[in-house]
């Protein structure tokens, strides 16, 4: 089984970041969607076509996890609660 570290260096990984647009503008992943949790459920659409790995982050890993779990009761395989945004940073490096 693959660790965070390697599913968020795929190539074809979508980082998602639940946060609100104020928090997102403060600072993000490259690249990351900002779909607040808030607005999970109306815009998944812009998740269907992923084709790589789907990992959600917020500042603490607790509203991603509940992003999580709207997707997967959803039918969204392939998804990963990267937790908070100082944690996949490091990660990420």
């Amino acid at each position: 089984m693959q660790s965070l570290k390697e599913i968020i260096k795929e190539k074809n990984v979508v980082f998602v970041d639940v946060r609100t647009p104020q928090e997102f503008n403060e600072g993000h992943i490259p690249s990351a969607l900002n779909i607040p949790l808030d607005q999970i459920m109306g815009r998944m659409e812009e998740l269907e076509g992923a084709e790589g790995p789907i990992v959600l982050y917020c500042r603490s890993g607790n509203r991603s996890g509940m992003a999580l779990h709207i997707l997967q009761s959803e039918g969204f395989k392939n998804l990963y609660n990267g937790g908070g945004i100082d944690d996949l940073r490091y990660l990420l490096n």
